[in-house]
Formats: C-alpha cells, structure tokens, sequence
C-alpha cells in the first residue's frame, strides 16, 4: 500500500488518504494492460501510477493512470480509481477540472459497483459515453490493442 499523498487543486492543497489494497490492485492490473496495449510509445507514454501532472496553474494532480502525447506532453487519457471513503474529489472535483480543460478521455474506474465510466471530451465537456460492468470488456478505438475485462480488472 502506498502513503498518503498530496494533491494541488487552484492553489489549495488537498491530503488525500493513501489507496487500499483493492484500489492499488486495480490500478495495477489497469497499468499492466495499457502498457502491454501502447502501439508506439513515440505517439504517447504511460506515466507512473499517481505520477504528479499540472493541469493548470496551482493545480497538480495525481491521477492513477495518465497517458500523455509524446509530441506535447499533454494528458490524453486520464484514469481515476474511485475510492469509497473520499470519492467526491474525484468525481466531482478532478472530472470538473478535466472538463474544463477538455481532457480527451476519462475513465471512472469505480470498485464500489465494479464498473468503469467511459467519457470522452466533447465541444460542449465531457460526454459520457459508455458504462462497462459484468462480462464487458474495456476497449478504446486509440488503443486497438487493449482488451481487457471488467471481471479481470476487478477480480480478487
């Protein structure tokens, strides 16, 4: 399990309660596949879990997975594993700050029901666009490579 860690939201510093095993496990096995499924790592790279990202001034941000283009540097696919005991930061909080800043994709990974929101950035914010559960399998059109089932990725 990691420690408690700090993250930056315009200016405020926000302690944030250090993940659970199953969080962490998650998290894992969503980093094992993403990294398996990059086509190119020149197109984008795959940051570390909770690796410290600036979404903006006075905002630093340390979401659980984070791709960014290799041309820019610039989030493309942001992950945020929802924690049960401190869930509204990132459900309300960081996806409003990934809207505003029309974060290409955002996946909701949430434990608590075992399903995994899909939104994808749209002119008017961020749309939501699928929620995977049960049998499914995660797939993003970017990352043809990635398969990954909902039952593995929350399996115990």
């Amino acid at each position: 399990m990691s420690d408690h860690y700090e993250e930056v939201i315009e200016g405020e510093s926000m302690l944030r309660f250090a993940p659970g095993l199953r969080h962490e496990r998650i998290c894992q096995r969503l980093h094992l596949r993403v990294r398996a499924s990059l086509p190119d790592s020149r197109i984008c790279r795959l940051l570390e879990p909770r690796a410290v990202v600036q979404f903006g001034p006075g905002t630093l941000l340390r979401p659980d997975l984070t791709m960014v283009t290799a041309a820019t540097g610039k989030p493309w696919l942001v992950a945020e594993v929802v924690d049960a005991d401190d869930h509204r930061v990132d459900t309300v909080v960081k996806k409003n700050i990934y809207e505003q800043l029309n974060l290409p994709r955002l996946w909701m990974v949430d434990p608590r029901y075992d399903n995994l929101e899909i939104y994808h950035a749209t002119p008017y914010g961020m749309a939501l666009k699928k929620i995977i559960a049960g049998k499914e399998t995660l797939q993003e059109k970017l990352l043809p490579l990635l398969h990954l089932s909902v039952e593995e990725l929350f399996g115990d």
